[in-house]
């Protein structure tokens, strides 16, 4: 009889280990997932550029500087390593497509094109969709630094090696409020 109760709680013991270890990768793996999503969502938005830049480049044959720029900020954003840095490069390049979307007014006949338009509203809905999976990264590694921190995870996370993740920062020159004139 003393046996089985002792089998019993180890069983029980195991469980539970099991349990709060694969609570952990399960919150690791989500965080890891999100970060993807940014990535699948950056890619979508510099896959569209080009497009863009073609479509501008038909009406505003003066503005090469400021399509160059967009070009070579794509660019950077493709060949950023880390998930910040990406995000760094991203929002210079949200910076650069503001111009662009600016220069829709200096040229009738590019702001009533139907393809430039259409990008426009892409980067648009793609630009909410790299927010959103923003956010959710940022609140899933939230969830998962917590989990390795609290006991007794942070002893299950300790023998198995789970590190903290980073939170995606906002560039300091996206802290700025824009001014405006009236």
């Amino acid at each position: 009889m003393k046996s089985i109760i002792i089998i019993a709680v180890i069983i029980l013991l195991i469980a539970i280990y099991a349990g709060m270890y694969n609570s952990l990768v399960k919150y690791r793996n989500r965080a890891r997932e999100f970060s993807s999503q940014i990535d699948v969502q950056l890619k979508r938005r510099t896959d569209l550029i080009p497009n863009l830049v073609e479509t501008v480049k038909g009406y505003a044959k003066h503005e090469k500087e400021t399509l160059a720029n967009v070009i070579q900020l794509r660019n950077n954003v493709n060949a950023a390593d880390s998930l910040q840095d990406k995000v760094e490069a991203d929002s210079a390049l949200s910076g650069a497509l503001r111009q662009v979307f600016a220069l829709a007014e200096n040229y009738p006949d590019l702001k009533a094109n139907q393809e430039f338009s259409q990008l426009m509203e892409e980067l648009s809905n793609t630009e909410n969709k790299v927010s959103y999976a923003r956010q959710a990264y940022n609140s899933q590694v939230q969830a998962y630094d917590t989990a390795i921190q609290t006991f007794p995870r942070n002893i299950i996370a300790g023998i198995h090696g789970f590190k903290e993740m980073n939170f995606l920062q906002i560039p300091d020159a996206d802290k700025v409020a824009p001014k405006v004139k009236f």
